[in-house]
């Protein structure tokens, strides 16, 4: 049985959630090395810069039919390309942030999904100060009419910003609406039905664990 952050391939391989969290690493590396001009690349080096071992490097790239050549490496280009195919980014990805406070506005904020295949296409919210404003942009409508611009564009994935007690509630009629995938700040976790995807993003806990990390030693 697949467990939920699992994925598979079109051969119906499964997919490690560890392996899937390494490909955007993987992505930004080869980025930064085509901005050097770097034209190929061996495992072995691509480690060094990554630390982790090239075995593990060559086992991950496997999983999704390998794009190396033995005694020659990667091609630095074909294998960003490749591997942003894997991530969807070649192609768009409409977002809507739901949640227009300052953490939402940051996010709308970011030029990076621009780049990477990702669109924020509009921000909601109860705040009658902030329903009319824009964020580069982009702007922030009645969450009252949320269900009306979901029929009239395309969006798959929501992010929420919002406080614990609103986030279940309204993460629930998001998927009622068709949303399959949640990109979720709010500190709590999401029951939503098994084809919904729920990338968490829990800053608090992800702090507590830095503070486990440094008093640990």
């Amino acid at each position: 049985m697949t467990e939920k952050n699992e994925v598979r391939t079109e051969e119906n391989k499964v997919i490690s959630p560890v392996v899937i969290k390494r490909l955007p690493r993987y992505y930004r590396y080869l980025g930064e090395l085509l901005k050097n001009d770097v034209i190929r690349i061996s495992s072995k080096e691509l480690s060094k810069k990554m630390n982790v071992t090239a075995s593990q490097i060559r086992q991950d790239l496997n999983n999704f039919g390998g794009f190396g050549q033995q005694g020659y490496g990667y091609n630095v280009e074909y294998l960003y390309n490749e591997i942003g195919k894997i991530l969807g980014l070649d192609h768009i990805n409409n977002i809507v942030i739901i949640g227009a406070g300052n953490l939402g506005q940051a996010l709308a904020n970011n030029q990076e999904f621009d780049s990477n295949g990702f669109k924020i296409i509009g921000l909601f919210d109860v705040n009658p100060r902030l329903i009319g404003m824009t964020v580069r942009g982009v702007e922030v409508y009645d969450i009252d009419v949320l269900e009306d611009f979901l029929k009239e564009n395309d969006v798959m994935i929501a992010a929420l910003t919002l406080p614990a007690s609103k986030a279940i509630k309204v993460a629930g009629e998001l998927a009622d609406l068709g949303i399959k995938a949640f990109w979720n700040f709010a500190p709590v976790d999401l029951n939503l039905p098994e084809d919904v995807i729920v990338e968490n993003v829990h800053l608090a806990e992800s702090i507590m664990t830095l503070s486990y990390r440094i008093h640990s030693k």
